[in-house]
């Protein structure tokens, strides 16, 4: 009667169990093939009685469901825990199991009414007799096939009994036994059960005479289909009906209990039926019996105690690897993570470096023809400026030498004097013209030529004042700034003696880490801004930009004229 329904649930709930998923995953599929090994191995175990074994393996099991979300093994192998527990006495381990099964369960299914079945029968071994009939009748309502509602309605009954509640057993056990099945009617086995738990609730109720004829038709029955389990309980209750009427008969029914529950390993019924044979017995054989009891059940506590031990410690053991293996995990997600950022950053560095590479090649190209740009135009600014300066200057001077040699007679001392006069006169003017513009010295004489160049326009109307020319390092600047500067500044003498007309100009230089500054200054009669390009100030200002550099030009008439220059090095 203590676990009876219990074993059919094992059978019931074992060809209930759920179909592998196929996948095309290999590792998936290794993983299931894996899982279902252990499962099954852990079964062939508990049906041996090997529960240490079993429980391990299904704990293995569990846990490779649990890497493939398969919900339905997780479940069905909690149940199957659970009963390992409750077989070896641990209640309380095992209404924690079942619970931590029910999410992974469908709800009012096979699977839930076995969870609430054992729930059940833990809480009736613990004598929480009300909680146990609310499990039981919760599993009843999960049934949907009629015959399999008759265990958990069996086992309320059962409770009922314990509770001395006799009258309630008896109407549940007669409205089982009289129901009108449908399709095909319970088993003999099964009708044996409630004949049994019946014939035992009229006994404890006072009807001895039908109890006996019922419990009697119970055991011939098992005995007919070789219910060797069950068939336990009907000697037991046999012996208890023979208590106070036949010692004899009651110790020989109490006996084959016992030998019985010897012979299948059920220590709980040998406990019962030692219990019978004490109580019956009162002479020195009583000794023997009362001795074999205490040893059993001390022998009992002590292996319930280990195996409570060993599966609390199998269940820490898998909680502690399951967290290794989880932080295995997130230790080689996050190894791959860092990987794969790795791998991005490279990627956008090399798209980065290609970028500023296309960049910095635009950019050159750019800077390159813009001061191909700039020179040409420079270029050009300077050749027509020569070709204005010999047209304005010396092309009517030639055609007046020319005229004036036809129309004048060559032959008078006097007039061949004045003609190479007038041709020495355009002699100088074109050599200063080719001075302005050929090759200027870069190297070591670039300050004596450049001071050549500057003292050209010096006067005794006109004075030019250079100043620390010698205290910059020019053999670290550029040629091109060299040349620039030359020319830039012979620039600005030609417009302060065509449009000046100065008496004083100061030319000072000066040095920073970064740049070279030119001021210069005169005392001319200077002009209005507005007029400033058109005195040829912006081919100056053309030159200075080509080299980076930047000019600015400040001036008021009657105030003179300024410039300053800002190089870089």
């Amino acid at each position: 009667m203590l676990r009876s329904p219990f074993f059919y649930f094992i059978i019931l709930l074992f060809l209930f169990s759920c179909e592998e998923k196929k996948t095309v995953n290999i590792n998936t599929e290794s993983l299931q093939k894996e899982a279902r090994s252990l499962r099954n191995k852990a079964i062939e175990n508990q049906e041996k009685q090997n529960f240490n074994t079993a429980f391990h393996e299904f704990n293995k099991s569990k846990q490779l469901y649990e890497t493939l979300k398969d919900s339905a093994n997780i479940g069905y192998i909690l149940i199957q825990i659970a009963v390992i527990q409750q077989v070896n006495g641990d209640y309380y381990g095992s209404k924690e199991i079942v619970t931590e099964a029910l999410p992974y369960v469908k709800k009012k299914s096979i699977y839930t009414a076995a969870i609430n079945n054992m729930l059940g029968i833990a809480d009736k071994e613990l004598s929480l007799y009300d909680d146990a009939i609310l499990y039981y009748e919760a599993a009843a309502n999960d049934f949907k096939d009629p015959i399999d509602k008759i265990n958990p309605l069996n086992n309320i009954a059962t409770v009922y009994i314990q509770q001395k509640k006799y009258g309630n057993a008896i109407t549940i056990l007669e409205s089982l036994l009289s129901k009108k099945f449908s399709k095909n009617p319970p088993p003999p086995t099964k009708k044996s059960l409630i004949l049994d738990n019946l014939g035992y609730a009229y006994f404890k109720n006072g009807m001895d005479e039908r109890g006996f004829r019922l419990m009697n038709e119970a055991l011939q029955t098992r005995n007919e289909f070789e219910d060797t389990y069950r068939s336990i309980e009907s000697y037991l209750h046999l012996a208890d009906y023979y208590a106070k009427k036949d010692i004899q008969r009651s110790n020989k029914n109490a006996l084959a209990a016992y030998n019985t529950a010897t012979k299948l390993n059920s220590v709980d019924e040998r406990l019962e039926a030692l219990q019978i044979l004490i109580s019956n017995d009162h002479s020195a054989q009583n000794n023997q019996y009362v001795q074999r009891y205490f040893t059993l059940n001390d022998s009992i506590i002590k292996v319930r105690n280990n195996f409570k031990n060993k599966f609390a410690k199998i269940k820490y053991d898998a909680k502690k690897e399951k967290d290794e293996n989880a932080k295995l995990r997130l230790e080689k997600a996050e190894n791959l993570l860092s990987l794969q950022k790795a791998t991005y950053l490279r990627i956008v560095f090399a798209i980065v470096f290609v970028f500023l590479v296309i960049l910095i090649f635009i950019l050159i190209r750019y800077y390159k023809n813009k001061n191909k740009a700039i020179e040409f135009k420079t270029s050009y600014n300077t050749e027509t400026r020569i070709a204005k300066k010999i047209h304005d200057e010396l092309a009517n001077d030639v055609f007046h030498v020319i005229a004036f040699a036809e129309s004048q007679p060559l032959s008078i001392e006097s007039t061949k004097e004045n003609l190479l006069q007038k041709l020495d006169d355009i002699y100088g003017r074109v050599r200063g013209i080719s001075r302005e513009n050929n090759k200027i010295e870069t190297g070591t004489d670039f300050i004596k030529s450049l001071k050549d160049m500057l003292s050209t326009y010096n006067t005794s109307e006109r004075n030019i004042m250079v100043t620390n020319l010698e205290s910059i390092h020019w053999e670290s600047i550029d040629e091109i700034k060299k040349i620039t500067i030359s020319r830039v500044l012979q620039e600005l003498m030609v417009n302060m003696k065509k449009h000046s007309e100065a008496n004083l100009v100061v030319i000072k230089f000066e040095s920073d880490p970064k740049s070279i500054v030119i001021n210069y200054t005169d005392n001319g009669k200077g002009c209005e801004k507005t007029l400033m390009i058109k005195n040829g100030l912006q081919n100056m200002e053309t030159r200075i930009q080509a080299v980076k550099g930047t000019i600015d030009f400040d001036t008021e008439p009657g105030k003179g004229f300024r410039a300053k220059i800002v190089m870089p090095k």
